[in-house]
């Protein structure tokens, strides 16, 4: 086992992982920009040090400095969290060049699921369903025109190294083709360098299921069931939910047998989810993500496991500590994402808090770095906190989460908590009868 673990990260994942660490007896050091020298992660982890100013290109995205933070600590192991550097398999290439363990997959599988292309064709030889589309890239205009006619419209039109909704146009008819088209590809050489694009059927009203798998780079791997991501605003994740309102236990074993299957034939080492769109029934592969979600809380507090410490544990070559057959689900699990955000237009809200008040009582967990007098600096993500509730059912659950909304405090800053008071005044979130287009048209009637 490690005795020294380097979290590449900052914010309320940096804690999470920092907590594991100390639960199992391992020292832990935190990185941190000057504008986080003040940060909680900083002043939970038993060692810290600066890597570079405010910017994170400088800082948290500086492969040399996390190496040096390294070497000059002694860590032996690297745990990215998710974002920044935790899907740059140049990263963990560099990493283990270095001698040091990187708590995540290898370099391959991310650089593999990291291309969206590679990716589908590597899951549909795997026999994980795929979403109808083209076959690889569409180099031009007359192709696209040529593989959406057999699809049929509307269609969906991707950046192939696409994420976070950038690079994603839709076509509802052939007139709407050719700006899309040009438009995702612009898109796409704007943000990730890389202007090919690939086609999809557009799906009119399916759910975002995410199915949570862990192997251990051994040729063994199990699934940890589905989360409900649906609830999103420009394909951006809000609300998430375990198990899903929409899945049977049947069904659930079924796609969770698939992709399970699917990892343990590649050895795929770590935490991962295997995205889909649902719709009618059937599943439809979109993407993989290569690392711990954001929403991974819900599925812990569901199965009772630390997916931290799992990561942890196969990263230093020890088996996991379960098996599929001792998963098993208990109750039900939601999590609100809270940002720092001014309502209606989502707009980034930095600042001092004032005053911070965390819920607590049973089934109830905050994840968050806040405290009383903190500043919310204005270069990073606007996450400040996730709420996550735990009931013996769905509506205890969302009981709770409506008790735990009334008693979270955060002033200082604009933040997004009214958005969940309000949805919990809806008959459709209630009874879980929502799609991935839910909460756009949602807001569009009640928050313009």
């Amino acid at each position: 086992m490690f005795d020294k673990i380097l979290i590449a990260n900052r914010g309320e994942i940096s804690l999470r992982v920092i907590r594991a660490c100390r639960e199992m007896g391992i020292h832990s050091v935190a990185v941190h920009s000057t504008a986080d020298s003040d940060a909680m992660h900083v002043r939970m982890a038993d060692e810290a040090i600066c890597i570079g100013p405010p910017s994170s290109t400088d800082s948290y995205l500086s492969i040399p400095a996390i190496i040096s933070a390294c070497e000059i600590t002694g860590a032996q192991a690297i745990h990215p969290g998710y974002g920044f550097l935790s899907e740059n398999a140049n990263f963990v290439q560099i990493v283990e060049d270095h001698d040091l363990t990187f708590i995540g997959p290898t370099a391959e599988h991310i650089r593999v699921m990291g291309d969206k292309i590679t990716a589908k064709e590597t899951m549909k030889q795997l026999g994980v369903p795929c979403v109808p589309g083209s076959d690889g890239g569409v180099p031009d205009l007359e192709t696209a025109k040529t593989v959406a006619a057999e699809v049929g419209f509307p269609v969906i039109i991707k950046a192939t190294a696409g994420g976070g909704g950038r690079g994603m146009k839709l076509a509802e008819t052939a007139e709407d083709l050719e700006s899309a088209f040009f438009t995702a590809r612009a898109e796409g050489k704007a943000a990730f360098g890389n202007d090919e694009v690939y086609i999809e059927k557009y799906l009119g009203r399916p759910r975002h299921i995410e199915i949570q798998v862990f192997g251990d780079g051994k040729g063994n791997a199990i699934h940890l069931g589905e989360r409900d991501c649906s609830l999103q605003r420009r394909h951006q994740k809000v609300f998430e939910e375990a198990p899903g309102p929409a899945i049977d236990a049947e069904t659930r074993a079924k796609i969770g047998k698939v992709c399970a299957d699917a990892v343990a034939q590649i050895n795929y080492i770590g935490a991962g989810t295997i995205e889909f769109l649902y719709e009618d029934g059937e599943f439809y592969f979109i993407e993989m993500n290569t690392r711990l979600q954001v929403e991974h809380p819900v599925t812990e507090a569901i199965f009772g496991v630390d997916l931290v410490r799992e990561q942890i544990r196969v990263a230093a070559g020890l088996p996991m500590s379960f098996t599929q057959d001792e998963l098993q689900i208990n109750g039900h699990s939601i999590e609100v994402r809270i940002n720092a955000e001014k309502l209606p237009n989502f707009s980034p809200c930095p600042g001092r808090i004032t005053q911070y008040h965390a819920p607590g009582g049973l089934g109830v967990r905050m994840d968050s770095a806040l405290y009383d007098g903190y500043s919310i600096p204005p270069y990073y993500d606007s996450l400040i906190g996730k709420l996550i509730v735990h009931g013996r059912d769905r509506p205890e659950a969302l009981a709770r989460l409506n008790r735990a909304l009334g008693e979270l405090i955060v002033d200082g800053v604009d933040t997004t908590i009214p958005l969940f008071n309000a949805l919990l005044q809806e008959d459709d979130i209630l009874k879980g009868d929502y799609n991935i287009h839910w909460l756009e048209k949602w807001l569009a009637s009640h928050l313009t």
